[in-house]
């Protein structure tokens, strides 16, 4: 019975925990995303089509940072990702304010810098429900 417990405990902790913002807000604010971002299924549905300067953003709740196998990330994102960096609310939202001040922090290096120069002032929260909402499996 102990082992039925802590399995399940263990596997709710493996579970990205579902995020507060308005997904529904998300769905909007994510327009201004989708010029450099889509979001796709793994077997290549696309539920919203965008660019691909940006990597694909389907599943990223719970995902190491520089991790989307097919795309070529930044040094710094990389360096966050094998650093530990893995994508919750909290992370994602400090990321898309300010994407290389997040990485400069994170990292502890001035000279860490990102890929991505659009900074969301708002609505990151929103942006990371809708993409929770459209990614569960």
């Amino acid at each position: 019975m102990k082992r039925i417990i802590a399995t399940a405990i263990a596997g709710l902790l493996a579970v990205p925990a579902l995020a507060e913002g308005d997904a529904e807000a998300g769905a909007k604010t994510f327009n201004k995303c989708k010029s450099c971002h889509m979001i796709a299924t793994p077997d290549g549905e696309a539920i919203v089509k965008g660019g691909k300067t940006g990597p694909n953003l389907y599943g990223i709740a719970g995902r190491a940072a520089g991790a989307e196998e097919g795309f070529k990330y930044g040094d710094s994102l990389v360096a966050a990702g094998e650093k530990g960096l893995v994508w919750d609310e909290e992370s994602f939202v400090a990321y898309v304010q300010d994407p290389k001040a997040f990485l400069k922090d994170y990292l502890g290096e001035t000279s860490a810098k990102s890929k991505m120069t659009f900074k969301l002032k708002k609505g990151g929260e929103d942006v990371f429900a809708y993409l929770q909402s459209v990614s569960a499996e």
